[in-house]
């Protein structure tokens, strides 16, 4: 088969001749089910046993449809690849082998050469907007660009994961057809695309599932969305697997990042997955190279790989890496920060030298224990960050670290992530400090959900020192306001202008160094250990894949930490006369000093 088709036992599939499509949908609640093609009166569907129902039609590409599953209810397609006029409306059939790739030779990049750069679609212009980026980010050193959700959600604007329709790439970006160009622009620019994914919930408008296929949830098992999505059904599976299936086939992403899995009950189908995908995709094309990243809060390592040809998972999110820091470069401790504020230095060395903080130790914002070992496993199965979506956009003010941290201490965390043997990753504007902030922002059409989620967002900062009466709370923007999402687009013309523009040639020289030194060594990896030199200061080493010893000396705080660390070479230092300084006896503060060891130097 084709990897620009694929056929599913969910949706709309064009037969061989392209005149002709099969109509499939899981429906077990409902008695009959209708289809309606280009607004005719509803044709009868088969019944195929356990809740499958199917039809034939002569259209193609473009047609519109809806599936009648009551008489006062028709519904868009769950499967559906397009919504033109939302996610209330009618589906359209894509032709998913209608488009020509111009880099049909592309097999990808292997992971540890990754360099994410997570980002908005809706805030850089849709497809076509974040297209026109993608010369600049190769030349930042980017290798991989991660979106935001972009599946269907209500109205004009979200995160992304309010969506409802996982298979069908919001409209208000731009067709699957410039999509595909994206991502066709970005391979023959040598850089990979990931997609963020949510397969823990739906949205709170336009989800009929719950309509027409109420075995689709578990009613006995509740998480923060409502009913649990039920992944013991395999109506279910193959849901969720024919999706992440299509966006590695059709639209030849390069990657997957799987949001909050520790939501998903049965942890086993995370396993199968993984497998499935690397079964069906890698083996599929020889030589194709897919990543899988997981959002686990549990710090769970069973589903990480061990190695590049071990089942699982490439890498997690390193939530721990990005709590320590925070409080270190910010002094905050409110909120969950409260558990990673104190012994920021420990703590620190903990995540360079084990990857994550929690192990199976009581984490006390949650009253239970959390995570488990990590330390067998290689630096590069953590994406390690500063900032990103949730971490900015989930403040009540959405401010950036440049706004809350002192610039010196923000350049020596910049080279410590970006020399660092975890993978890193940049959120959008971050390479030149963007000034924007980054809000949560909706456009839900209905203005009762809208006064919900805006009541709700300032509730959840109530117990927040800062939003303690309802005057300051009023503070917070409005999620559903336009200008609550026109403020959180960042201003690209500032990173030609001062600061900014030193931030920027900074990031571009520490992404060099990395592909120079860091990135050819990484294969085979390993971490020696990791010690406190200082209230905000760390010294880290790894064994590099060649045997090198990579050296890194981070000193976040404003005073001097007393430390010693030589190397035959230094890679890099934030401040002239750093290294020297280290090699003395004393790590300056507010910097940063990389050194590299040649094998027979090197020492545990």
């Amino acid at each position: 088969m084709s990897q620009d088709a694929m056929d599913s036992t969910w949706g709309a599939t064009i037969l061989p001749g392209g005149q002709t499509t099969r109509f499939r949908i899981w429906a077990p609640s409902a008695d009959t089910v209708g289809l309606e093609v280009e607004g005719r009166d509803p044709q009868p569907m088969r019944v195929d046993g356990e809740g499958w129902f199917s039809a034939e039609a002569p259209v193609g590409a473009g047609a519109l449809y809806r599936f009648r599953v009551s008489p006062d209810l028709a519904v868009p397609d769950p499967a559906s690849r397009f919504q033109p006029g939302d996610v209330h409306g009618p589906s359209q059939v894509v032709n998913p082998a209608g488009y020509r790739w111009r880099n049909a030779e592309w097999r990808g990049r292997p992971w540890h050469e990754t360099v994410l750069y997570e980002l908005h679609a809706g805030a850089c212009g849709g497809f076509n907007g974040v297209r026109a980026l993608l010369p600049a980010l190769r030349d930042l050193g980017v290798t991989a660009v991660e979106l935001m959700p972009i599946n269907d959600f209500p109205g004009e604007r979200n995160w992304g994961y309010d969506g409802v329709l996982p298979f069908a790439p919001d409209s208000t970006y731009g067709t699957p057809e410039e999509l595909k160009a994206l991502i066709d622009e970005a391979h023959g620019l040598g850089l990979m695309m990931f997609l963020d994914v949510v397969y823990n919930h739906f949205g709170p408008d336009g989800a009929y599932l719950h309509a027409y296929a109420k075995e689709f949830f578990d009613e006995g098992l509740h998480t923060p969305w409502g009913a649990a999505i039920d992944f013991k059904k395999q109506p279910v599976r193959d849901f969720f697997e024919s999706n992440a299936l299509m966006w590695l086939r059709e639209y030849r992403f390069d990657g997957l990042r799987f949001d909050a899995v520790h939501a998903i009950a049965e942890q086993d189908w995370l396993d199968h997955l993984a497998a499935r995908l690397r079964r069906e995709v890698e083996a599929e094309t020889p030589g194709r190279h897919i990543h899988l990243v997981l959002e686990n809060e549990r710090n769970g390592v069973e589903h990480l790989r061990t190695g590049p040809d071990a089942p699982g998972f490439d890498a997690q999110w390193n939530d721990d890496g990005h709590n320590v820091l925070h409080p270190l470069l910010t002094g905050e401790r409110e909120g969950y920060y409260e558990d990673f504020a104190a012994d920021g230095a420990d703590k620190l060395a903990t995540v360079l030298g084990e990857g994550f903080l929690f192990q199976g130790q009581e984490m006390p914002h949650l009253g239970r224990p959390r995570g488990a070992p990590s330390g067998h496993l290689p630096p590069t199965a953590f994406v390690l960050f500063l900032q990103n979506h949730d971490q900015i956009g989930n403040r009540a003010l959405g401010e950036r670290l440049p706004a809350l941290a002192d610039p010196a201490a923000l350049r020596a965390a910049a080279a410590l992530l970006l020399l660092c043997p975890q993978i890193p990753m940049l959120f959008m504007g971050e390479e030149w400090a963007a000034s924007a902030p980054f809000l949560f922002f909706t456009g839900f059409p209905g203005a009762e959900l809208a006064e919900a989620v805006r009541e709700g967002r300032r509730k959840e900062f109530a117990h927040f020192a800062a939003f303690q009466n309802p005057e300051t709370r009023e503070r917070i923007p409005d999620p559903n306001a336009e200008t609550t999402f026109t403020a959180s687009i960042p201003d690209r013309a500032e990173a030609a202008q001062g600061e900014h523009a030193a931030v920027l040639a900074l990031h571009k020289r520490l992404l060099a160094l990395r592909h120079a030194e860091i990135i050819p060594r990484l294969p085979g990896a390993a971490a020696l250990g990791a010690e406190p030199v200082g209230a905000k200061a760390v010294v880290a080493r790894w064994r590099m894949g060649d045997g090198t010893v990579l050296c890194l000396a981070a000193n976040l705080g404003a005073e001097p930490a007393a430390a010693t660390a030589t190397g035959a070479t230094l890679l890099f230092e934030t401040a002239e006369g750093a290294g020297a300084a280290l090699a003395g006896g004393t790590l300056p503060p507010h910097c940063t000093v990389a050194l590299l060891d040649a094998p027979e130097d090197s020492g545990p």
